[in-house]
């Protein structure tokens, strides 16, 4: 925060409860070392086995999309998405069918699989948001918590996870960042400038908003830009003001970027598809499970859906404890003028994010991609205020610190960090299943957000297993037919039959052979009944695991188990 356009001078208030360490964080090339170390440890923790798991029915939605728009130029596949996702995953698909061709021209065996081509983006954007992160919190609280920030980013395994699925939300995410390094570096270039040097700053950022648009549409995330511009309005000696004219330039920079990154919204098929969207038709599932109960999930649900305490469970039982530690120390110091007029930007995130998405109805944790941030800038200022207090206990209210003292400083910060990468390493590749210590470890994983946790990522391997013992023309039923029906024909079994667990009728048409698929995180109203009949009267024919974790139960029909699906299809039928 620029000195001038605070009440307060900012600068004496970082220099107190932030200290940079002129040796070190003050060098350019040190801040330059920490953030390539930062930036690609991120990326090589986000690369790994990117290939792991396989598709979810989202991320197939987007494959076919892609190979639309190759066979047949921009349509209105997948519409009721943005087109800048899927722009990128198409480019990153074209490259690695090209990498592909040249490895068996030379015998290499490292290919690229279609999973982990449709993922990449997603992992490169998401290493890069630690960079962003860096320069919006330096601006807001220094460059020591800068750092800390943008580690505690790049290691988190959450965020790590996250970023491995091809979903729009770490897209979304990412603009939404790039958009304010520039809002605040504008800020203070015309802080500490008479010019007009500063007005480039303002159309990079409606560029940035407008591929951010083109990511995802929630525009009024836009608010917390806003919020914290209009504080400084009424002080009469800032000079950040951007004025009528520069507005209307401003949102025309934003709709001509956007046009230029989703053009597929000029397509009224897109505007069809949106519209279903829009009204709740696409949703194929009645429920969400969560700590072992079921919910409604539509967001028109609101608070008769979702539990509102929905994201406040997964920060308390999926982020690493040191960080949780550390969130709690920084949270109230938000609420202080110490901390300067920066703390307003994280206060206005805090309120345009959490308070909408904790009355919505319906809620999965990847929304809180876009929430992580915050937490962790949160939890780097807790961090290092902690760590202020151990230098001054150890210094006993020295003038002049010691080495000791700075020493703690640097420590504690690095403990939060290391935590992260160790936990995300000991969960690699399968990040989402972390669960801590309050959680209750690994014993639990999978257990609180199964849907989110799982992510469909064995059903791969479960049409792998059916296609190699079913019969010729057997039918498989489970929650996602497609994408079975995706992997069966991979394997060479497209005769398979594939249907809805949830479709009785379906059901009424299976017989002794058939195969029943039960993934964990699809468990619904819909086919509840079902699914306690036959873990009731049978064991499973296969069990996969993600992991060590059991994600998907496969069972073959016998004469038993059949009647027993039959008379739980009837009870299902009477209960509707």
């Amino acid at each position: 925060m620029s000195p001038s356009i605070a009440p307060v001078s900012t600068a004496g208030i970082k220099a107190q409860l932030f200290p940079d360490q002129i040796a070190q964080t003050s060098s350019r090339a040190f801040i330059f070392t920490a953030l390539a170390v930062i930036v690609l440890a991120g990326f090589g923790f986000r690369v790994f086995q990117l290939g792991a798991e396989g598709l979810s029915e989202d991320e197939l939605n987007k494959v076919r999309a892609v190979v639309e728009y190759r066979a047949r130029g921009l349509t209105s596949a997948n519409g009721e998405h943005p087109f800048l996702m899927k722009g990128l995953i198409t480019v990153s698909s074209v490259a690695a069918d090209g990498w592909n061709a040249f490895a068996s021209q030379s015998n290499n065996d490292l290919h690229i699989s279609t999973e982990a081509a449709t993922r990449f983006p997603g992992a490169l954007l998401g290493a890069l948001t630690s960079l962003l992160i860096f320069f919006v919190v330096r601006e807001l609280f220094g460059v020591e918590t800068g750092l800390l920030a943008a580690a505690l980013w790049a290691f988190d395994p959450q965020a790590i996870g996250f970023n491995r699925i091809a979903k729009e939300d770490t897209f979304f995410l990412f603009f939404f960042l790039l958009a304010n390094v520039f809002w605040l570096r504008g800020q203070s270039v015309a802080e500490t400038s008479d010019g007009k040097s500063h007005e480039r700053y303002y159309w990079l950022t409606a560029a940035a908003f407008g591929a951010m648009m083109a990511s995802k549409y929630l525009p009024h995330v836009m608010a917390i830009s806003a919020a914290y511009y209009h504080i400084f309005l009424d002080i009469p000696t800032t000079r950040w003001r951007v004025g009528k004219l520069r507005w209307l330039i401003f949102f025309a920079v934003l709709g001509v970027v956007f046009l230029i990154c989703n053009p597929t919204i000029l397509l009224p098929g897109t505007w069809h598809e949106m519209r279903i969207f829009a009204g709740e038709k696409r949703i194929g599932h009645d429920s969400y499970e969560f700590i072992g109960n079921l919910y409604p999930n539509k967001v028109t649900l609101w608070l008769n859906g979702s539990p509102w305490y929905f994201y406040y469970v997964f920060l308390g039982v999926k982020l690493p404890l040191p960080l949780v530690a550390a969130f709690l120390a920084g949270l109230p110091m938000l609420f202080t003028k110490r901390l300067g007029d920066g703390r307003f930007f994280v206060l206005s995130w805090f309120l345009f994010w959490f308070l909408p998405f904790s009355v919505m109805g319906g809620k999965f944790t990847r929304y809180f991609t876009f929430a992580l941030p915050v937490v962790v800038i949160t939890a780097a200022v807790g961090a290092r205020a902690v760590g202020q207090f151990l230098s001054r206990l150890i210094s006993r209210g020295a003038s002049v610190e010691s080495g000791a003292d700075s020493f703690a400083r640097v420590a504690l910060g690095l403990a939060v960090i290391a935590f992260s990468a160790y936990a995300s390493a000991r969960v690699a590749p399968h990040y989402r299943l972390y669960t801590n210590a309050l959680g209750g470890g690994t014993e639990r994983a999978g257990s609180y957000f199964p849907h989110d946790e799982f992510y469909d990522s064995s059903v791969r391997d479960a049409a792998n297993l059916v296609a190699r013992h079913a019969p010729r023309d057997a039918r498989v039923v489970g929650e996602t037919p497609g994408l079975f029906s995706y992997y069966a024909t991979l394997a060479g079994r497209d005769d398979l039959v594939s249907a809805s667990l949830s479709d009785s009728q379906a059901l009424r048409e299976l017989v002794v052979g058939d195969f029943v698929i039960v993934a964990r995180g699809r468990r619904y109203f819909s086919n509840e009944a079902v699914i306690d009949a036959l873990r009731t009267i049978t064991t499973p024919a296969f069990i996969v695991e993600l992991g060590t974790v059991p994600s998907v139960e496969v069972y073959q029909l016998d004469e038993r188990s059949h009647a027993a699906m039959m008379r739980a299809v009837d009870r299902q039928k009477d209960g509707d």
